[in-house]
Formats: structure tokens, sequence, C-alpha cells
């Protein structure tokens, strides 16, 4: 299997992920310019996809969702309340509604030869979710935009290979920066964002001794930056009672507007 990040941040989302024969996008937070041009970096086109996964309808995650729908016509899968989301959002223009596939958190999905297991995250919107993909022998997970981890959310990315976790906000930035207030409670809420600091007890929660890549991604621009995002985590992982080390993986922060290279698992 193979994963990329095309865009990671609060500003817009897109994440690669596929094998061989089956190519997936989870989210489209970003035009179509970019996503076909961060596709070309993997040798792939817009044709390839099988289907786009939807975590969400906050636009950073499907500002390119319209365009790429009517000029490519590609499934589209997401929760109920997500599609629902996705149809009042009136940003992105009309869907054709053949395009909406409903899936449900707790099950899975194949497309083509990959399983797509979906499961629910805390965070301010309709019915939002988190993806695994697995071709039955690796697997990977993208999670961001939850306000909290806990067993469950642990419980579903055990076992992947190479994933993304959100390392949205510093604490300290965020607290004393030029957020109104109720926008600063809304991030540190429950329903809002994962931290740095949690992004990293997250991580540990979930290593083992096939884990190959992590990104950390969704970060803010305004409340982070790069260094300080790896630099928490890596502290997290390193100070834990965990038997493995930063150092045993290599974490990558995933860029706003440069896409990565591709990871093969």
């Amino acid at each position: 299997m193979r994963m990329m990040t095309i865009a990671s941040g609060s500003s817009g989302n897109c994440i690669y992920v596929g094998n061989d024969n089956t190519h997936i996008l989870i989210d489209t937070g970003v035009s179509r310019k970019k996503i076909v041009d961060g596709l070309k970096m993997a040798d792939l086109s817009i044709s390839d996809i099988s289907a786009v996964l939807v975590t969400h309808e906050h636009s950073d995650h499907i500002k390119g969702l319209g365009v790429l729908s009517r000029k490519d016509g590609i499934p589209i899968y997401s929760t109920y309340g997500t599609i629902e989301g996705i149809k009042a959002c009136d940003t992105i223009g009309t869907i054709d509604e053949s395009l909406f596939n409903v899936v449900k958190a707790d099950s899975d999905i194949i497309i083509n030869d990959l399983t797509v297991h979906t499961f629910n995250i805390s965070h301010d919107a309709n019915e939002p979710v988190a993806y695994t993909i697995s071709d039955g022998a690796k697997k990977v997970g993208v999670a961001t935009d939850l306000g909290y981890f806990d067993d469950y959310i642990v419980d579903n990315l055990l076992g992947a290979n190479a994933m993304l976790i959100e390392a949205n906000h510093d604490v300290n930035l965020l607290q004393v920066g030029s957020y109104p207030y109720y926008l600063k409670q809304r991030i540190l809420g429950n329903r809002g964002h994962l931290s740095n600091e949690n992004s990293g007890r997250l991580i540990d929660r979930v290593l083992h001794s096939d884990v190959k890549h992590v990104f950390l991604g969704h970060l803010s621009k305004e409340n982070n930056y790069d260094k300080l995002a790896f630099e928490t985590v890596r502290l997290e992982i390193d100070m834990s009672e965990s038997e493995y080390r930063a150092a045993d993986f290599n974490i990558e922060v995933a860029r706003r507007d440069v896409p990565s290279e591709v990871i093969f698992i």
C-alpha cells in the first residue's frame, strides 16, 4: 500500500491512499488543480481515483468536491449527516445525487480490493468520521478534526502501519494568540481539535513494531508550526512508558501547500 498527503492544514486537506489497483482520496479541501498536480507526483491521474471519502462537511475538507464531482464523476462516500451538510453548502455548487454513497460508522465498505473502515470522531460537524483502509495485509489510518481521543479511537487505529494524525495546535500559542475567546474555546473543547501533546499521546497508544510512517496533519497556520509540532510529539512519545521511541519510525509534518513524497508500506 502507499500513502501521500496532497494538502493538510487548517486551509485545506486532501490525502491519497491506495495500492497498485485501487486509488482513494480522503477529503478534497483544495482545488481540483492542486489535487491533479499532487497525483502527478505519484504517477497518477484523476481518472485513476476510485472513490472520495469525506470525513465531514467543513470547507477545508470539501472545497474542491463540487468541481471534482462535476468534471470527473468520482463516487463519494460519507455518512448521511455529512452528505446532508455537503448538500447544504452553498459554495461548492450542485453534485449529482447518484454519486453519493452513504456509509455508517463502525462498518466496513469494500472498494475494489481495499476495505474501508469508518469510525466516529468528536467534532462540531453533522456526523463526522475517520477512516482506516486495508488491503488485508497492511493498514493505513487517517484521523483529524477530533476534539479528544479515547479507547474507542485507539482501538480503531491499532494495527495501522502508516497514519496521519492531527496535531492542530500548541495550547500556549492558542491561548495567547489573537483568536476571539469563543473560537479558542471551540478549538480546545471536546468537539474541536487535537493539540500537539494529545497527538503525541494518541500516537504513543497505537505504536507497534510494524509502524513505518506517521504524518502529523491539520496544523493550524496561526497556532502551530512544523518544528514545534514535531518536537512536542517526539517528546510525548519518548517520555512515555511505552517500549517504543520516536526514532523507531518516521515522523513527518504534513505540509499545507506542498504534497509529501509517496510512502510505501
